[in-house]
């Protein structure tokens, strides 16, 4: 999935669409998780990366599942990311998880995650939060204490929207005030 986000990345900075000293990446879930890749796999293709819900640890994004919702890991979960409970499949999901790689990422970083999230723990964002700054590495996080997986309330996507304009405005030279 990352070797096509970077080849669209190329294609369109090769056409000329793409500043490439501008580019951030975002996504929300599994697009967060492709945030966290970017900027830990690839340090500096991204100017700014923001992980909204995303799973920075594979293993425990598949051992933290619900009870009720287990068994129906076997036909995704463990078939496309692995079983944790075999110890080579284990290896290459912390292998293929952006937190242990955090060391590398090198962009500025918006973390955004609902404190009742049950899909994927805060401590997915948490972790990341607390090594980035243990370096001094430039990292936002909204927690935000009311919300899930998804923000719902629309108080919470007012304040959501404004952070993300105001971060990618800072890292990709922007034109925005802070009143706006």
């Amino acid at each position: 999935m990352h070797d096509d986000v970077i080849d669209a990345l190329d294609w369109a900075i090769t056409q000329g669409h793409t500043d490439p000293a501008r580019v951030a990446i975002y996504g929300s879930s599994y697009g967060g998780y492709a945030a966290l890749v970017g900027a830990a796999f690839t340090p500096g293709r991204f100017a700014a990366a923001i992980s909204y819900t995303g799973m920075s640890d594979l293993v425990d994004l598949s051992r933290r599942v619900v009870p009720f919702a287990r068994r129906s890991l076997v036909n995704n979960y463990v078939r496309y990311m692995g079983d944790p409970d075999d110890p080579e499949q284990e290896a290459d999901m912390r292998a293929r998880s952006p937190i242990t790689r955090v060391n590398d990422i090198t962009a500025p970083v918006l973390l955004v995650h609902g404190a009742n999230d049950l899909r994927v723990h805060r401590s997915n964002s948490d972790r990341v939060v607390e090594a980035l700054r243990a370096r001094g590495a430039e990292v936002e996080y909204l927690l935000n204490e009311r919300e899930g997986h998804w923000f719902v309330n629309p108080d919470s996507n007012i304040e959501l929207y404004q952070t993300l304009v105001r971060f990618l405005a800072r890292h990709l030279d922007g034109r925005i005030t802070e009143g706006n």
